[in-house]
């Protein structure tokens, strides 16, 4: 049997036993007070008897039958009663409906009446049958007793209003029996709405398979309802947002990166789109989930692109120096054939003095960077930058008060801040009137901070771009793809507790930048 039906039926049977309950309840409450009713009113009618000077004065008499008889009778008649019957002071029946039963005493105990005190409700079985009777004191003109009346009803009457009250309880048990089955119906049919018809053995199955895939996969899972409260997360997404993302909190609310954001309310598909979260880059899809044609939220998975970024940048570093390297090789080749041809003419001084010319003149720019700058991975850096911005027909200076003689403690985060400067300085310098494009880097030591500057000579930034222009997304370049170098630059930076900003932009764009604890301490 379905759980559904066994909460139906088991609804059903306690609004069934709480009716049966309360109707056998109420029925001996109406029992006992339909039987002090009749008992009352059977007092009533002895103690309107009791003080009829007819009777008083036949009862002081003993008179039996006659006038006490005829009266009894009457009264029987108008009230309804099952009898009345008046005794003396010894309890021997003066009146009776039974003529027959006159003079003889009665069939049930009067010694309470006798004694002055009324009896009220009482149900006894006398010569008429079971009844409920009531007794009153039969009292002379002088106050004593001299007799009593006994007014009785027969039992079937309080019995058949009884009935009658019954039925009409029966008919509001079984309607609130019906509006019971029929609301436990309507909770059934809701609870199996809500559970999508669904056992609690399958919802069981279900959490527990939730919780396997939310937990063992790799990447990360956020899952946000239509008023874009997170309904579903795993820690792996926590981990890579790097924040807390408490169920039920509001999406505006949590420190998330705008482009997860309009992900999530745009509510379209998103395919591999790259996002910024603290020092990480993340790679998003989003799909939106629909429960018919109603839309129930959107389910996102993150995963992380820093150390594939990272990778790309070291190899792309590579590659520049390697390129470099192969330029100075085929420079120097020329130079060297150009040699070997003055030996073999016989031009000897003239290759003396060629020689001599080229111990004078660097053959790369190493020497003045070296002067400058000591950590042997900011040098390669800078080398690897000017060889490709002379391919690229662009010339990258390092400022005549740039010194920094200290190590660098984090290499990587140094990389990506001066790296991503540089490629969108030496980009704006491309695309700008001037010419030659140039630009010039300032790095200068303060204590363990290390102080960097970028500036070019290109078209500088758009007015529309400066709010925005640290955003993920944002970007100079025209070409699709980009707006993620200066988020992660600006992101490393305050990693560390420092910053990187625009400091002006006139003639072309000035970025800084300043790094906390990026040197060692000298000595």
């Amino acid at each position: 049997m379905r759980f559904s039906r066994q909460v139906l039926l088991l609804q059903i049977g306690v609004v069934t036993a709480v009716l049966a309950v309360g109707t056998t309840l109420v029925a001996l409450m109406l029992r006992s007070t339909l039987t002090d009713q009749y008992g009352r009113r059977a007092l009533a009618i002895a103690q309107s008897v009791a003080v009829d000077p007819v009777v008083v004065a036949d009862v002081t008499a003993r008179q039996a039958g006659g006038e006490l008889e005829l009266r009894s009778q009457r009264i029987t008649d108008r009230t309804g009663a099952l009898f009345v019957v008046i005794t003396d002071d010894h309890g021997i029946r003066l009146a009776h409906p039974d003529p027959v039963r006159i003079g003889e005493p009665v069939s049930t105990p009067a010694d309470e009446a006798l004694a002055g005190n009324d009896v009220v409700s009482v149900t006894e079985d006398g010569t008429l049958g079971l009844s409920v009777r009531s007794k009153t004191p039969v009292r002379a003109t002088d106050g004593h007793v001299v007799g009593e009346v006994s007014v009785g009803y027969t039992v079937a009457e309080p019995a058949e209003d009884l009935a009658q009250l019954l039925l009409v309880i029966a008919g509001f048990a079984v309607g609130a029996l019906l509006l019971g089955a029929g609301g436990s119906a309507l909770l059934n049919r809701r609870l199996r709405r809500v559970t999508h018809g669904l056992e609690p053995r399958e919802l069981t199955e279900l959490l527990y398979e939730r919780e396997a895939v939310l937990h063992g996969i790799g990447e990360g899972v956020l899952a946000v309802d239509a008023e874009h409260r997170v309904s579903v997360r795993n820690d792996e997404a926590e981990r890579l947002l790097g924040t807390a993302l408490p169920v039920g909190a509001e999406l505006d609310a949590l420190d998330l990166s705008p482009r997860l954001r309009r992900a999530v309310t745009e509510g379209t598909p998103v395919d591999n789109l790259l996002a910024v979260a603290g020092n990480r880059v993340l790679v998003i899809n989003s799909r939106t989930v629909r429960l018919g044609e109603r839309a129930a939220g959107t389910v996102l998975t993150l995963r992380d692109r820093t150390d594939l970024d990272a990778l790309t940048r070291e190899l792309d570093g590579i590659r520049t120096l390697s390129d470099g390297l192969r330029a100075q090789r085929h420079e120097f080749s020329n130079r060297l054939h150009t040699l070997s041809g003055l030996i073999q003419l016989g031009h000897h001084g003239e290759a003396v003095e060629y020689v001599q010319t080229l111990t004078e003149t660097p053959a790369s720019l190493l020497g003045p960077i070296s002067d400058a700058v000591t950590d042997p991975y900011l040098q390669a850096l800078l080398v690897g930058k000017t060889e490709q911005a002379q391919e690229k027909g662009t010339v990258l200076r390092l400022s005549d008060d740039s010194r920094v003689t200290a190590p660098i403690t984090d290499p990587v985060a140094a990389s990506t801040v001066i790296g991503n400067l540089l490629d969108n300085a030496l980009h704006a310098a491309r695309m700008g009137p001037h010419r030659p494009a140039s630009v010039e880097i300032a790095l200068l030591a303060d204590g363990t901070t290390l102080h960097v500057s970028v500036a070019d000579n290109g078209p500088g930034v758009a007015d529309a771009l400066r709010e925005t222009l640290f955003d993920e997304g944002v970007s100079t370049k025209l070409v699709p793809g980009h707006g993620l170098g200066l988020a992660l630059a600006r992101q490393a930076a305050r990693s560390r507790g420092g910053d990187v900003w625009l400091a002006g932009d006139g003639d072309g764009a000035l970025f800084v930048a300043r790094l906390p604890d990026m040197l060692a301490t000298e000595g």
